[in-house]
């Protein structure tokens, strides 16, 4: 402690210790003297001190525990956070499971509910699924029929089809768990049966524990794309380099180098194999051919080190995976239906502001309208989301949208488009009501867009403030197509005479909306 704020403490002491002996001592006197003439009186003076002296040090002890206690309160709840990753993937797809039950659409929360059944049910059975991915050339069946072959306790048939992949049930010396080997359709295939048969391997190969990607060569495009995919969304996968019989020793070793460069940061040098499920037969000089074994030693004894140490870990990730990307679907469904009742809202608001503003005949009294208009909008935009807001804070939202709307000119830029689109002046008060009206559902669909886009970021208007999604909204609905249409529908939807004032005004020999020039 610095020597300043030391002394400081040495005095403050000082004087509380000189305080408390003269507070004592005075005490001692009045004692003293109360005692020669009634000693009663002394000590019932003496029992209300310490009674005095008790109820100040309890009080102390009190409210010191309270402000603790409100100190500890203060801080944020963190929530527990499951250290074993088996742990975090169960809690992540119960989490999932709460997710899909807030989808309204019946038949695709039953979808939904469908997967995370068959996650949760391999979840229960903590199986390894190896799926063998890749191109249809590339010798992907050859390699599943060796690894077969070397494997032991083969215990279950064949699953699925071959236009999905088939799957074999083994147990592969040195690893404990049960595996799944399964066999997809290549990549690349010709014809729509050969796409979709390419969609069902990719979905496949996202819910491997352990891919192997197979390839002959060098890296294709159509090979490095749905690999790098898979890589980053964190798919623990190993590149099998195959056929190498069919390579000199430099030209396998500059495939190799040139495979490590282009899958540098999402596959390590270790998890590039180079085998030789079929090697090509051999012809020997006496004119005879023979077969050579299958060199897949170095694939296998990857794959048993992978299963041993991250066994577990490939387990959890690849549930984490699936119930995040199920997760993301779920999330994606809800904004979906989210939008479109929050989109029904903004079309019902923007006509009621219309009428308001087409019936009232005060400009004043206008403006009070549209705004009273805005804050019943944001307030049942904000309950789709589930955001309770008062009264007070809708209105601080549409008020802050309004000068927002004002400061960009954009109520001025709305009634130049509307009265562009009408080709007629705003001289007169029937044609400004028109152009005010419609106006002023416009600007009630902007700002009704630019809240929907506020409560989808979890009350945030991003990086760019409230001005930037107000700007893109403006721009999106300022285009001729659009206005077209708003038009009409202000025809159709307003009432009848709004929409026979519009029609008079509208020359039927000219377009509703020009070109920008």
């Amino acid at each position: 402690m610095p020597w300043p704020r030391l002394l400081i403490l040495f005095l403050g002491l000082a004087i509380i210790l000189g305080l408390m002996l003269w507070l004592v001592s005075s005490l001692q006197w009045l004692y003293v003297q109360i005692a020669l003439s009634s000693p009663f009186l002394a000590n019932l003076l003496l029992f209300c001190l310490i009674a005095l002296i008790a109820v100040l040090i309890g009080a102390f002890l009190y409210y010191g525990w309270m402000f603790r206690g409100q100190k500890q309160s203060k801080q944020p709840h963190r929530p527990h956070v499951p250290e074993d990753k088996v742990d975090a993937a169960a809690t992540n797809l119960r989490a999932v499971h709460r997710q899909v039950q807030q989808i309204q659409d019946e038949v695709t929360r039953q979808a939904l509910l469908q997967q995370t059944r068959r996650i949760a049910k391999t979840f229960t059975r903590r199986e390894l699924r190896i799926v063998v991915f890749g191109t249809g050339s590339a010798g992907k069946t050859s390699l599943v029929n060796v690894m077969m072959g070397q494997m032991v306790g083969t215990v279950g048939a064949t699953m699925g089809t071959t236009g999905v992949g088939q799957t074999f049930r083994c147990q592969l010396r040195g690893v404990d768990q049960q595996l799944w080997i399964t066999d997809t359709p290549g990549l690349s295939e010709p014809g729509i049966a050969g796409t979709d048969r390419e969609q069902a391997a990719r979905k496949l190969a996202t819910e491997a524990d352990l891919l192997l990607f197979v390839i002959d060569g060098d890296l294709t495009q159509s090979e490095y794309q749905p690999l790098q995919a898979l890589g980053r969304m964190g798919k623990r996968s190993l590149l099998v380099f195959n056929k190498t019989d069919c390579y000199p020793s430099a030209d396998q070793t500059l495939i190799q180098q040139r495979l490590q460069e282009r899958v540098q940061g999402w596959i390590p040098p270790e998890d590039i194999v180079a085998i030789a499920a079929h090697p090509q037969p051999l012809k020997l000089a006496t004119g005879n051919t023979v077969q050579p074994d299958p060199d897949i030693q170095a694939l296998l004894q990857r794959i048993v080190r992978i299963l041993r140490e991250e066994g577990d870990d490939l387990f959890a990730d690849n549930i984490l995976l699936q119930s995040q990307r199920l997760g993301t679907e779920a999330r994606q469904q809800i904004d979906q239906e989210r939008r479109q009742q929050a989109d029904q809202i903004v079309e019902r608001f923007q006509w009621i502001g219309a009428g308001v503003i087409w019936v009232t005949p005060v400009p004043v009294i206008d403006l009070l309208a549209t705004a009273a208009v805005n804050t019943q909008m944001v307030i049942e935009i904000a309950k789709i989301y589930g955001c309770d807001l008062t009264l007070d804070r809708a209105k601080d939202l549409a008020l802050s949208l309004a000068k927002t709307m004002v400061s960009l000119g954009i109520v001025k830029g709305a009634i130049e488009v509307f009265s562009r689109a009408l080709q007629f002046s705003v001289a007169g008060f029937v044609v400004g009501k028109t152009i005010q009206s419609i106006g002023a559902a416009y600007l009630t669909r902007i700002a009704g867009k630019s809240f929907i886009e506020y409560f989808r970021n979890d009350q945030d208007w991003g990086d760019g403030g409230m001005t930037e999604v107000v700007q893109r909204q403006f721009q999106l609905h300022r285009r001729d197509h659009f206005v077209k249409a708003f038009i009409q529908d202000a025809i159709t939807k307003l009432p009848s005479e709004f929409g026979r004032r519009i029609q008079r005004q509208l020359s039927p020999t000219r377009p509703l909306v020009e070109e920008e020039k």
